[in-house]
């Protein structure tokens, strides 16, 4: 395991450093400038169409969702773990100025899935049931008629199978089950299997009961994670200032925390910023496509703005939450990791010695930011926040990864996809109990692996983007 765990670490570490950060932050770059800054100019319009057609009624539609149901989906997929445990993970490991850059690859990457989203649904195919499908492997096979997009295509779909239905479900129930034991000291196999008992329920009804789940769940668990947030936030009012300074002081002088030469550590709070940004928006890794190809609109640029909206939800408001409580609780002021930063290290809390880690970080934020009496609420909020988020997150990742199912097995698909759920519930059980840091490692890996074939599949098909990127003056 150890072995394993380092290979995969060194091999991620080539990727982050070497291809992602570039491949994010260019295909960011190009489309910003070919949409004429689309993320700034269709704002609006995109905050409009979301906010001015919320329904919780759990919509039925014979084919495909509604544009907000599609969103919430798309949402559900992206507030997960990446959220809470990334974030504090990218802080802990990177220093408070990781923020910064997971801020910068998400401002670019609002461009980037606008493009996802207006291809996705260019290029979905409805079957004559009224099945929707729709995602990376259809633009990517638009993009290159030929063996090249083929492959490319089944690279995809192997990747994100294997990324977001196995590996990736893994984390989500790891984080679920640690938060869960350290809040209520329920052993991890019985989270995993609660847990694995509840997406047996959402999974067997398809779709739309996924849908009718996330239109109801995102809303509540935003909402419920914002207050908490702001609860905490009001407790350490005075150290706020300090907490956003931080942010962009050690952005370029990270090395003043988090120890090592200027360069080196500049480097570890950008590729922090960006591997941690990549697993939290997702934005350019090919997963929310799926989602957005199942809004019925009238045009592909309305789901296009929406998407957008849903980049700027998860990392501007979600993750900077996460950031402000975390830096300013154990940063700033009395906090008691202000002189150090690592992955996983030993601190004062309460007057004894505790590791903190990623995992536990936002939990013992709250438990230094409230008094005493609040302390113990602090650590059940974040399980059942937590719980929330990675469980939204799971049931979008398993649909994401049935699709491409279906893709590769075609006249077999039903019965892979039989196959493919219960392998899927076996991957979450197993999440539960398995070691943390490989689990989190191999699900970069195959991440990153996905970014790949999807970005080259964008890029051959801005032309499409770019014209539909100008229907706002239509």
């Amino acid at each position: 395991m150890d072995a394993l765990l380092h290979l995969v670490q060194t091999v991620n570490g080539y990727l982050t450093d070497y291809i992602l950060i570039f491949l994010l932050l260019g295909t960011g770059l190009w489309f910003t400038f070919k949409t004429r800054f689309v993320q700034f100019r269709c704002f609006g319009e995109g905050m409009k169409k979301v906010f001015g057609n919320i329904k919780f009624n759990g919509e039925k539609n014979k084919s495909g969702l509604s544009s907000f149901q599609a969103l919430a989906t798309a949402i559900a997929a992206q507030v997960g773990t990446g959220n809470i445990v990334g974030a504090s993970g990218a802080i802990l490991i990177g220093g408070p100025g990781a923020i910064f850059w997971m801020w910068i690859i998400a401002l670019f990457s609002m461009a980037t899935i606008y493009a996802e989203a207006v291809l996705a649904q260019q290029t979905r195919v409805v079957d004559a049931d009224g099945t929707v499908h729709g995602g990376p492997v259809y633009y990517i096979r638009k993009a290159f008629d030929n063996k090249f997009g083929k492959f490319l295509s089944a690279f995809f779909a192997v990747s994100i199978t294997l990324a977001l239905g196995f590996m990736g479900s893994m984390v989500q129930s790891n984080s679920i089950a640690e938060s869960c034991n350290t809040a209520f000291g329920i052993p991890g196999w019985v989270i995993g299997l609660l847990v694995s008992a509840l997406c047996v329920f959402i999974f067997i009804g398809g779709i739309q009961r996924i849908a009718s789940v996330t239109e109801k769940l995102v809303p509540i668990m935003a909402v419920l994670f914002l207050v908490g947030g702001l609860v905490v936030l009001c407790f350490r009012l005075e150290y706020i200032p300090e907490t956003i300074g931080m942010i962009f002081k050690y952005a370029f002088t990270p090395s003043a925390l988090i120890g090592g030469g200027v360069g080196a550590a500049i480097k570890t709070a950008v590729s922090q910023g960006a591997k941690r940004g990549l697993f939290s928006n997702e934005a350019g890794m090919g997963s929310t496509p799926h989602a957005h190809a199942m809004a019925n609109v009238k045009k592909p640029h309305e789901q296009g703005v929406v998407a957008i909206v849903g980049v700027f939800i998860d990392t501007f408001v979600v993750l900077t939450m996460t950031a402000l409580v975390v830096i300013s609780s154990l940063y700033t002021g009395n906090g008691i990791l202000s002189n150090v930063a690592g992955d996983s290290y030993l601190a004062a809390v309460s007057g004894e010695a505790a590791v903190v880690s990623k995992t536990n970080a936002m939990q013992m934020a709250y438990t230094t930011a409230l008094p005493d009496f609040f302390g113990h609420f602090g650590n059940i909020f974040i399980a059942i926040c937590l719980l929330f988020f990675a469980f939204s997150t799971i049931i979008s990742w398993n649909f994401f990864g049935k699709i491409n199912v279906q893709y590769l097995f075609k006249k077999k698909a039903k019965l892979a996809t039989i196959i493919y759920s219960v392998i899927a519930i076996a991957f979450i059980f197993l999440g539960s109990v398995l070691k943390n840091d490989l689990v989190w490692e191999l699900t970069d890996f195959f991440n990153y692996l996905m970014v790949l074939p999807n970005v080259i599949g964008l890029i051959a098909l801005s032309k499409y983007v770019i014209k539909e990127s100008k229907s706002d003056k239509k």
